[in-house]
């Protein structure tokens, strides 16, 4: 059985749409949401981890000593979009850096208050290395 809803503020919902209908919806939307762990739920596994490939400690290094930065301004060798694609995505998903999308583009930062109220100390490290 499906619950009716109706929905005024959204016009993309249709007056009497299902719930399943609002779900399938919502699932469409949320592939598109950049999936980013709080800091409470950052595993230290997983951030080693992202961090033990070199052009990922690299892209944290970066963010690290600079800031907020946008994906062609990395300083990484030369690789692929979609090779540096699949990097920015395990560092994000692993909790290490936050997306800001303006338009087509997105900035990244490293999440260092995050970062470091999580694991102390880690920022540091992060910038005491080369980089690789």
């Amino acid at each position: 059985m499906y619950h009716t809803i109706q929905s005024p503020y959204n016009p993309q919902f249709e007056k009497n749409q299902t719930l399943k209908e609002t779900f399938q919806y919502a699932t469409v939307i949320d592939m598109k949401t950049p999936t980013i762990p709080m800091a409470s739920e950052m595993e230290f596994t997983t951030v080693c981890n992202a961090l033990g490939d070199p052009v990922r400690m690299k892209i944290a290094h970066c963010l690290a000593s600079s800031g907020e930065k946008n994906c062609s301004a990395f300083e990484v060798d030369h690789i692929s979009k979609s090779t540096l694609s699949h990097h920015i995505k395990i560092l994000r998903e692993a909790g290490l850096i936050q997306p800001r999308i303006e338009g087509k583009q997105h900035f990244y930062s490293l999440r260092k208050d995050d970062l470091n109220s999580r694991f102390p100390g880690l920022v540091e490290l992060i910038l005491n290395t080369t980089g690789g």
